[in-house]
């Protein structure tokens, strides 16, 4: 089996990623202030803001291909602390993409819907980028800088995503169960629009650039839909109670970074290449079976 580097292994998308990379390679996977541990991998710590530090993991591992996940990525952190936030979003994964282009590696680089200012949608990956927000603005000086010192990077747009729990992270899903269980209310936007997929989902999208693509792929899901009728869904699928599901604006919601409305992507060139995601009540039924 040939060897992969996945970045990021603690997080969200990473621990997914490591699950169905398994299958097909053997997965070196790193982490940096959440221990995780993924059965069949073997995961390091690594700082990867530490250029002699990863330098040595891509000397000591040798992998054929790299899919870079580790960010920063929470919005509002990234708006506050810009610095550390550059420091890894940026600068760590423009060092990734000179590695790989020094040993002629697979590069796989998850970027962020948010790159674009929301006023145009759907979003294709030809339509000029416009970020509002320091997060996306930082994504969008990676694309940048890795495509810059490797073309033959996968730069792959990640729309907003959803599915159970890790051992070390969750997704938007869990505090939203948990607070409609407990009767007590959820604010929801109804004028913030995206194309979500599940973990599981975009973890597919992202093999399948990992063989197919050079340049900008999306990978959203079929179904453009609001914050407020996504929780809608999800309750109608989990069995919750909506009593406490409230619908609101952007603008009622006091936050440090400004969102854009509608970053909702086409994707219809990850479509044509096979990425197939399913609806989201089923992908949502497939997790409820799963809990």
């Amino acid at each position: 089996m040939k060897k992969i580097l996945i970045t990021g292994a603690s997080g969200f998308l990473g621990w997914h990623l490591c699950q169905l990379a398994k299958q097909e390679w053997e997965v070196y996977s790193t982490y940096f202030s959440h221990p995780v541990n993924i059965p069949d991998t073997t995961t390091i710590k690594v700082n990867l803001t530490d250029f002699q530090e990863l330098k040595q993991i891509f000397h000591d591992i040798q992998p054929a291909a790299v899919i870079h996940t580790a960010a920063q990525s929470q919005p509002n952190f990234c708006q506050s602390h810009p610095h550390e936030s550059y420091a890894i979003n940026v600068v760590a994964s423009c060092n990734i993409a000179g590695l790989c282009a020094d040993n002629n590696m697979s590069c796989v680089f998850t970027s962020t819907d948010l790159v674009f200012d929301g006023l145009n949608p759907p979003y294709q990956e030809i339509d000029p980028v416009c970020p509002v927000n320091i997060y996306g603005e930082h994504k969008v000086m990676a694309e940048l800088g890795m495509l810059e010192r490797y073309p033959m990077t996968a730069v792959c747009r990640m729309p907003l995503m959803f599915g159970m729990e890790t051992p070390t992270a969750k997704s938007f899903m869990q505090p939203f169960i948990q607070t409609l269980k407990e009767g007590k209310d959820v604010n929801l936007f109804i004028d913030e629009f995206r194309t979500p997929v599940s973990g599981k989902t975009a973890a597919k999208g992202l093999l399948l650039a990992l063989e197919k693509v050079n340049g900008h792929l999306h990978l959203g899901g079929k179904e453009r839909i609001s914050r407020y009728d996504f929780g809608r869904l999800l309750a109608d699928i989990f069995q919750l109670p909506t009593t406490g599901l409230k619908a609101c604006r952007q603008q009622d919601v006091k936050m440090s970074a400004p969102r854009p409305s509608d970053v909702s992507l086409n994707s219809s060139k990850a479509f044509t290449m096979g990425y197939m995601p399913l609806s989201l009540r089923e992908q949502l039924r497939e997790l409820e079976m799963r809990s």
